[in-house]
């Protein structure tokens, strides 16, 4: 028997979890296993990154696309539980449970469709849909594997302390050339009395100005509103600057983008989606495992042959 596809893995990972209990995926890796009938060799084979089996990989992709529809949730790091929706679908007693069964829920389907960088008018186009050269179909698959480390890098920044979270920050703010080095550039606040500011950090090297940092560390689902952006702007007059960012892991209301283009100080919202783009783009809580390169023919190397 072949190594099942992650889309096998669906259904036998949502009914071992259709209690409610709260599980570790650990734990529940070599359990699936069992049921699926693997054998050692199946169970010990090994991904191209060396860095996990083939089989755990593909629980985990199962468990992202089965959370991202809904099924499932998180509740901490590492762990997965049912939700009532993923226990309702278990009581239809469907068939099975793939890409073309989740597609029925709308979170699922923005997951799985492509989406263009910013200020592009390409339409979007679903990953499993493509059917492109081989170069379109490397590029979607990427994308597809960004969109997941960036949920789960979410997940994990969730699940440390708001401490860590606000040094993070400072340094994701570091690394994108804000004031040079940590030890020069910036500081984390983070205490009481702070007056709403969580970081300080210097624009330039030679620390002409400063910019105020406040970390919001909410879980999906949760607003940040007009209010606190509005508090975060008067905080920033006991330091004198005219510039900061507020960074959380949930997503900002439209009054609170309202507000900072109606004020004359400069405050950047960064979202939880835009943090985890910015942490992927500069190499802030990730590392990398393996990398690929596309070559084509050098015409100018041939040109008068």
């Amino acid at each position: 028997m072949a190594i099942p596809s992650y889309e096998k893995i669906m259904h036998p990972l949502l009914n071992m979890i259709k209690d409610g209990k709260e599980y570790r995926v650990r734990d529940l890796v070599p359990k699936l296993a069992n049921e699926m009938s693997l054998t050692a060799d199946e169970r010990n084979t090994m991904a191209k990154s060396g860095s996990q089996t083939i089989f755990s990989n593909r629980v985990a992709w199962a468990r992202t696309y089965v959370k991202k529809a809904g099924l499932l949730d998180s509740p901490q790091k590492g762990y997965v539980q049912i939700t009532p929706l993923g226990q309702s679908v278990l009581k239809e007693n469907p068939e099975s449970i793939d890409n073309k069964f989740l597609k029925k829920y709308p979170s699922f389907v923005e997951f799985t469709t492509t989406k263009k960088k910013p200020n592009t008018e390409a339409d979007t186009e679903p990953i499993d849909n493509i059917g492109g050269t081989p170069e379109e179909v490397v590029e979607s698959a990427m994308l597809e594997i960004r969109c997941k480390l960036a949920d789960d890098l979410l997940d994990q920044i969730l699940s440390c302390s708001p401490q860590f979270f606000e040094h993070l920050v400072v340094e994701l703010l570091v690394s994108m050339g804000y004031g040079g080095s940590i030890e020069d550039a910036g500081q984390a606040v983070g205490r009481s009395g702070d007056e709403g500011i969580d970081g300080i950090i210097k624009e330039d090297k030679l620390g002409l100005d400063v910019v105020c940092i406040q970390a919001k560390r909410y879980k999906k689902g949760n607003t940040v509103g007009r209010p606190t952006v509005q508090a975060f702007a008067g905080s920033m007059e006991g330091y004198r600057a005219k510039k900061g960012v507020l960074i959380t892991t949930s997503v900002f209301s439209k009054e609170a983008y309202e507000y900072i283009r109606k004020i004359e100080r400069k405050i950047v919202l960064i979202d939880g989606a835009r943090l985890a783009e910015l942490m992927i783009d500069n190499n802030v809580g990730v590392s990398l495992t393996q990398s690929y390169e596309i070559k084509r023919i050098d015409n100018d190397y041939f040109e008068g042959s």
